[in-house]
């Protein structure tokens, strides 16, 4: 019997878990993976277990704990602003956190929160973003508002609901979601909530509706905030010539005609050879260096120079009372201080994408050409031509987009939620899991796909056999899953 209603169907492909994971034990046998002896990944994007870290990183390390004179953190601190300098002049600066919500933290409290050591009662603030996907993490810092989105994230938290995630949300500021014209917000997954699939976004729309959310809060409004990925899942399929996503760079515009501080949440992302912050247009711009990237668990924060002497001050980075430009001090974020090895490697790493970034770029182009030959094989066959590929190096790999295989009322792959990844309620990740891979990361009609655990040597070149083997494993995941769903031929 043919499910009528779509949450009925994705009950029976969850009910049907066992026998896919039967099935995905047989097909890790057929292709050898029950006799690999090395970890494989698809996806180094949570830094609960991220890819290992190249020799040009580690070598870096060793060398400065065996010198003779150990370098103090300043120093290596003031490298860190060189490089970021040096490649998008005076103008930016930089500082590292020991994550990248650290720095989201800081930023939204530095830049966004309202004062509250006054007399009398603190005024709310209102930030603006766009209703998008992984609005968590920055829009977690404020008080959902208009009122229907409070339990928006509540599944994704500890704390939820009006807490935002993990209890974090500042008590005087306010997230202001702004839908974007063109996007659906279907419910989807076992952990059924909205969906938000963006890869129809109408720019000059969208950019229409945020002007007007600014005018009506006018009054209270304090800043600007968006998921910075350049990709269409984030509704950002649409770039200029100089490969920036239009709707960023349309919101920083919008910004600056009011004069408030426009924050720019890119995780996942690698810097310099991504997307150019000066042309996105943001005053701060934030990166999470031990995914996509390989440096050590740390959090990065680039930004315009006025900005950043804020935040500095408040990091302990500011100059000493009695002179210099710079310090390693105590101050309101000093729990955020990432430490002298990690800054080391993170140097290195930004070295090293400075001086020869097509050691990190070639794997990437390798990996996106493997992917696209092995879901020559996904089944049923006519899923391929609704599938969207695009290769970001800012993203550090490849993005899969299938939302656009629901086409004319038919169902196309199932569409699973970021809830569900969180409770392994994603029957394609958790079949990956089964055959032995680190899984890739999946939700609302996407998939990441970066070089990393496994699939990267200790030189940073790709081994192929690995990352074509890690591939067969996920087009036969999301091959078993659309068998059970009863995906027409």
């Amino acid at each position: 019997m043919k499910e009528l209603y779509r949450y009925q169907w994705y009950q029976k492909i969850y009910e049907n878990t066992s026998k896919i994971h039967e099935d995905a034990k047989e097909l890790a046998k057929k292709i050898g993976l029950d006799k690999l002896k090395d970890d494989i990944g698809m996806y180094p994007g949570s830094s609960a277990r991220p890819g290992n870290l190249p020799s040009y990183v580690l070598d870096e390390i060793v060398k400065a704990n065996q010198s003779g004179k150990i370098p103090g953190v300043r120093g290596i601190e003031d490298q860190l602003r060189e490089v970021v300098k040096s490649v998008y002049g005076d103008e930016y600066d930089a500082v590292a956190a020991n994550t990248c919500e650290a720095c989201l933290r800081i930023a939204s409290s530095t830049l966004f929160q309202p004062p509250t050591m006054r007399l009398g009662d603190a005024y709310r603030g209102r930030v603006i973003m766009p209703y998008a996907e992984d609005i968590e993490w920055l829009g977690g810092y404020g008080r959902a508002f208009p009122p229907r989105y409070k339990n928006l994230l509540v599944d994704r938290t500890v704390s939820g609901g009006e807490l935002g995630v993990e209890g974090k949300s500042l008590f005087n500021l306010d997230i202001v979601h702004v839908r974007l014209n063109g996007a659906k917000y279907d419910c989807h997954g076992v952990r059924w909530n909205p969906t938000p699939l963006l890869t129809n976004v109408d720019i000059e729309k969208s950019v229409e509706t945020i002007k007007k959310a600014a005018q009506r809060q006018a009054a209270d409004l304090v800043g600007f905030a968006a998921i910075g990925y350049d990709t269409p899942s984030y509704g950002h399929g649409a770039l200029d010539k100089d490969g920036t996503p239009i709707l960023l760079k349309r919101i920083s515009e919008i910004a600056a005609e009011y004069q408030v501080p426009y924050i720019i949440d890119t995780g996942g992302s690698i810097p310099f050879i991504g997307a150019d912050p000066r042309r996105m247009g943001c005053d701060v711009i934030t990166y999470s260096m031990d995914k996509a990237g390989r440096a050590p668990c740390s959090g990065l924060m680039i930004g315009k120079d006025e900005v950043m002497s804020q935040i500095r001050k408040g990091m302990g980075l500011g100059g000493q009372r009695y002179g210099e430009t710079s310090s390693h001090g105590k101050a309101v974020f000093t729990y955020s201080d990432p430490g002298r090895d990690t800054l080391v490697g993170l140097v290195a790493y930004l070295r090293t994408l400075r001086d020869n970034p097509r050691l990190i770029t070639d794997p990437i182009d390798r990996y996106h050409e493997i992917l696209l030959e092995e879901f020559e094989y996904l089944e049923p066959e006519w899923l391929k031509e609704h599938l969207l590929f695009t290769k970001t190096y800012q993203y550090g790999g490849t993005e899969i987009n299938f939302e656009r295989t629901w086409i004319d009322g038919k169902r196309g792959m199932p569409i699973y939620t970021l809830e569900d990844l969180w409770a392994n309620t994603n029957p394609v990740v958790s079949a990956q899991e089964v055959m032995g891979v680190e899984p890739a990361t999946i939700y609302a009609g996407k998939m990441f796909l970066t070089p990393g655990l496994g699939t990267l040597d200790m030189e940073g070149n790709l081994i192929e056999e690995y990352a074509r083997l890690a591939a067969k494993s996920l087009v036969g995941a999301l091959n078993i899953v659309n068998k059970y769903a009863g995906l027409e031929a």
